[in-house]
This record gives structure tokens, sequence and C-alpha cells, in this order.
């Protein structure tokens, strides 16, 4: 859909141009990259397909410090847009909504500097605050009408055809109504080259006001161009959501090199800060022998220092203690030192020694929901009923902070269960269930909930909110 860069494989639009508009009350993404793994209607339409999202809290402040400036300069300041991450290796971004806006890993694991991926967001914040999104869903409806009305004309062609006995008129007009669908997607198609140019347009005027290189904005084209270049003499411009990458790239060429800050870098801090998170994100998404081909033992730098700790962590956490304790000795102001350390240590059976770094990490950064959540998890996970409460009350500040954890809810249930609790614990089921998607078993447990729940309380209306819920009904089914 629109976006920065259109799927290489979904170029070609074809009969899914009807799966497309039957997505339409559920979102329209904006997507960004060239060869993302979903389209649209798989991410949001189809039952039983989710986007596999993927939790850090180091790499999203990370992001959240790339686009606060973006957002403030675009008029978005106010606005809660959650930038969340997904699990996939191809450079790719979209915007759904005005709310939410998905970044790839594989946006920051090929993104050198802080400026391709800062590109990134200024563009789908182009979307959002052109209102781009809204729009596209009005050019999809008319989209549908051209095809409604051509197929109507067609068919009125083809029955005077049949009735004037006239064979080429029937033919015509038989044509006409199967090349209407054609013409009502090549003005949608059309509509969205003009949007994603905007939103192009407008990235650049939100890096200047920034006083950033859109340096990082070429760098991708030029990226999205190299993939296209084997395949654009197949490819019909016309059957397109997105401007060719070459094109793009000449249209933002001349403005970006001639801005006084073309030759700005990043912050020494800021890209450093970029470097360990893409050490992180390729630690922990691929095979330990990938992780040292890329960072050798030779490389001495702190970010192959994290990476290799993160492999060795995969292999063996309590081994690769000592690499990280190494890691905390030069920054021991760093939280997610101490997170990775109550990770390695919670992972590899000894949750209780997890806990002490885990609190480390929330004294470093307080208020982090993630911190929150893996502490209390370490709590829970420790077996000493003593920690219980203090897990409880922990876990339940994570939740407030970050509402969107189901292993939250499902070591708070535990916690619950293991105090006696049961209503209490069927009731923090059901909410994880519910983030989860599986609304059945969360009204079955928010029912058992109920039961034992005392009516008119707190707790007993979230349950019957749950019981009482009823999906939304899409295109009228």
């Amino acid at each position: 859909m629109s976006g920065y860069g259109a799927k290489l494989k979904d170029m070609r639009l074809g009969s899914r141009f009807a799966a497309m508009l039957s997505a339409l009350s559920v979102a329209l993404p904006s997507f960004i990259g060239a060869t993302a793994a979903l389209s649209p209607e798989t991410a949001f339409a189809q039952s039983g397909r989710k986007l596999p999202l993927v939790r850090d809290a180091e790499a999203e402040d990370l992001l959240r410090s790339y686009a606060q400036p973006i957002f403030k300069v675009a008029g978005l300041g106010n606005t809660q847009i959650d930038i969340i991450l997904v699990n996939d290796k191809a450079f790719n971004a979209f915007v759904p909504d005005s709310h939410r806006m998905f970044i790839n890993l594989g946006v920051i694991l090929e993104a050198e500097t802080p400026g391709e991926i800062i590109g990134v967001i200024a563009h789908e914040s182009g979307h959002i605050a052109g209102r781009h999104l809204v729009r596209l869903r009005e050019a999809a409806a008319n989209a549908q009408i051209i095809a409604v009305i051509g197929m109507i004309l067609g068919a009125g062609a083809a029955v005077a055809g049949g009735a004037s006995g006239n064979s080429s008129a029937i033919s015509g007009g038989a044509a006409a109504a199967l090349s209407s669908g054609n013409v009502g997607q090549r003005s949608m198609l059309a509509y969205q080259r003009g949007e994603e140019a905007a939103a192009d347009r407008a990235a650049l005027k939100y890096l200047e006001a920034t006083h950033q290189s859109g340096k990082g904005m070429l760098k991708t084209f030029e990226r999205f161009a190299e993939q296209q270049v084997f395949s654009a003499r197949f490819v019909d411009p016309y059957a397109q959501s997105h401007p060719m990458a070459n094109e793009r790239y000449r249209s933002l060429a001349t403005d970006v090199m001639k801005s006084k800050y073309y030759d700005t870098p990043a912050p020494a801090a800021l890209q450093h800060r970029h470097d360990m998170v893409r050490a992180k994100i390729l630690a922990f998404s691929s095979h330990p022998n990938e992780v040292l081909r890329r960072y050798p033992r030779s490389d001495k730098s702190l970010p192959a220092q994290y990476a290799r700790a993160i492999a060795s962590m995969k292999r063996d956490g309590r081994a690769a203690i000592k690499e990280i304790d190494a890691l905390i000795r030069q920054e021991p102001s760093n939280p997610y030192f101490q997170e990775l350390k109550g990770q390695a240590l919670l992972e590899s059976g000894n949750p209780k020694a997890a806990i002490e770094p885990f609190r480390r990490a929330l004294a470093l950064k307080p208020g982090e929901g993630q911190f929150q959540i893996w502490l209390g998890y370490a709590m829970v996970s420790s077996n000493d009923k003593s920690l219980l409460p203090e897990a409880e009350t922990i876990l339940k500040q994570g939740i407030r902070t970050d509402p969107n954890s189901g292993i939250a809810y499902s070591q708070l249930a535990i916690a619950h269960a293991r105090q006696g609790e049961t209503a209490e614990a069927d009731l923090a089921t059901a909410k994880g269930m519910m983030m989860a998607g599986d609304v059945d078993a969360a009204r079955r447990y928010a029912a058992r909930a109920q039961k034992n729940l005392k009516r008119g309380t707190p707790a007993w209306l979230q349950a019957d909110d749950i019981v009482s819920y009823k999906p939304p009904k899409l295109n009228g089914r």
C-alpha cells in the first residue's frame, strides 16, 4: 500500500486488488520496504495470520530518540504514536493508522547510519501528518466505484449488442466489463504514487527543520534501485503503488544535496547507540557463527563485544556472564547490560540470581516497563513465596507502563495463583488471552473469574467486559 517502497513481488496487484479492498475497513498500512514479507491484507485482515512482533527496550528507546524531533516539526508532537518492531529482516516499515508505526528489524540491520532510519521515520510521519491513510480509503472506494460503473456499462453494451445481433458489440461490451476493474485499479495506484511523492517531500522538509541530512534517504533509494534494476524491464510503471526507486532518487537528490546540512553527520553518541542496537539485533536474530563472522574476535569495539556476548549467551547463558560483566565494567551505568545479565541468568535456570541485575537495570532507568516485567518474571520464577507480593506489584506496574505484554499477564496469573487468588489468576489469564487474540479462551477464563469475584468491583467489571466483548464485523459480515 502507500509507503516508502513497494514489494518487488507485489508490484502487480492483479486479483489481489479485490482482497485489498476487502481489508479497507481494518487498516490500510503504508508500506516502506522493497521486499516486505507480509502484504497489508495478510498483516491485518486474514484470520490466523499475525505480524511477528518483537520487543526490545533499547531498540525502542533508540527509535523514539530518532522520531521525537521529527514528530515535533511534523505537528505530531501531541499525538501518541507507538513505534513497534516487526521480527522480519526485510527492509520495510509501514503505518496502518495515525497511532502506530511498524518498523522491521531489517531496517536496523541494513542501516549503517541513524540518518537512514530517520529518513524512514520522516517519510512515514509525512503519511500520518498528511492524513494520507484517510484519503487512501476514499481513493480506494472511488476506484471500486469506477470498476463497478465500468462493469455495468460494459454489461449494458453487451446486452444491447445481443438484442441487435451484433457480435462485435457483444465482445466489445464484455471487454469493457473485464477491463473496468483494471481502470479502477490503475486510478488508485496513480493516486498512491502521488501520495508517496508527497510523503518524500514532507520527509525532506522535516529533516531540514531538524537540521539533519537527507543523505540517509538517498542511501535507501539507492538500495531499492539496486534491487529493482534486474526486474525493471519487466515492470509496468502504471501497475505500481510506488514510483520507481531511481525516479524517487532523482526527484529528491538535488534538494538533498543543496541542503546546508547535507554533510552533517549524526552526533557521535547517537551513532554509537545505533551501532550498539544494530549489533544487538544481529546477535539475537542470527546464528552465533554469523555473529562471529560479522564481529570477529579481532574487533575490540564495544558493539562487537556486545554482539559476541549475546551470541555466547544463546549458546550457554552461564558461560556468557564473564563477557557480560566485562561490558558492565566498561559502561557501569548502561541499564541494557544489566538487563542482558539478568536475562542470561534467568534463561540459564538461575532466576533468583537474575533479580539483582534486573533491579540495577530498573534503578538506572526507572519506570521502564520491560525491566519491571523482567524483574517480576524473575521473582515469580525464583519459587520464593516471600517475593510474590512484590512480584505482583511490580508486574502490575509493568503492565500499566507497557500494557501489551502477554508475558506480564501470564506471570501475574502465576503470582496470583501461588497466593491462592484463583479468581484474580483467571482474570489475568483472560487478559493475556485477549492480548494474544484468543477471544474464545479469554471469555472462558473471564467467565470463570466472574463467578468468584464480587459483583460490581473493578475486577468483576473487567471480567464482564471480556465476557461481553464482540469482535467488530468487517465489511458487514
